[in-house]
């Protein structure tokens, strides 16, 4: 990452240059830390910058710092962002819950879709990825708030339908199976028990890599319990506020 010394050369807002690039530092110490805790090689844990909400100037600033994982979950916001965005050496994670109405603008610009959570949604992301000539990183969304086989309250399916599911991106023509995604319950039997959820997650991950090796990425932790997550073995973490400062909110 660029020091806060150097950042003449980072295109954008000196004032917000400098938040971005103090902000980045500490989540990074953060990281750090959670690593050697955990007894686990920086190396091995990817940041991922949740950019929602913000401008496509801040992610220029990201860039510049060092920043090569960005994540948007708003096809509305993020498809203009990642067209300005286009000459940035940037990989784009959409994150959010994705109508199938959507799917063929998200095709166009993200690299990886991680909230994979129904069949139908599979077939959709096929059939554009397909078109478009491109193979699209997937990964099965899980919801810990969910019923075995049912549906989590922000999307996700249950733990009981990942292996079908899995089966089915596997299967799929344009489609590459990467893993797992988890977002720390609100309610359940893992509300408040963040490092248990993203434990059951690694569960279901080593269960997952028998039928699927590859399929060995686990993004889970958020900029409140990105420790957790990598105490439990996530492989990425989706941090947004502690690096882009509090959202305003959305009308």
């Amino acid at each position: 990452m660029t020091d806060l010394q150097d950042l003449q050369d980072v295109p954008g807002d000196p004032g917000r240059k400098e938040e971005l690039a103090a902000n980045l530092a500490a989540v990074e110490r953060r990281i750090d830390a959670a690593c050697a805790a955990a007894g686990r090689k920086r190396e091995d844990v990817t940041l991922i910058v949740v950019t929602k909400t913000y401008p496509a100037s801040d992610v220029r600033i990201l860039s510049g710092l060092g920043v090569r994982h960005v994540a948007e979950n708003r096809d509305q916001d993020a498809a203009p962002k990642a067209a300005a965005c286009a000459d940035l050496p940037l990989t784009w994670h959409f994150v959010g819950q994705l109508q199938t109405n959507k799917v063929r603008s998200v095709v166009s610009y993200a690299d990886m879709v991680q909230s994979v959570d129904r069949a139908k949604l599979v077939t959709a992301l096929s059939k554009e990825a397909e078109r478009a000539g491109r193979a699209l990183g997937c990964l099965i969304q899980v919801a810990l708030d969910a019923e075995v086989d049912g549906r989590g309250e922000r999307g996700g399916v249950g733990a009981g339908g990942v292996e079908e599911l899995a089966a089915r991106v596997a299967e799929a023509p344009g489609l590459r199976l990467d893993g797992l995604m988890t977002v720390a319950p609100l309610t359940g039997d893992y509300a408040g028990r963040q490092q248990a959820a993203f434990e059951r997650l690694m569960d279901l991950s080593t269960h997952l890599r028998v039928a699927h090796p590859a399929a060995n990425m686990v993004s889970a932790g958020m900029s409140s319990d990105l420790e957790e997550a990598v105490a439990a073995g996530a492989t990425h973490v989706r941090v947004g506020t502690a690096v882009l400062g509090v959202r305003p909110r959305l009308g």
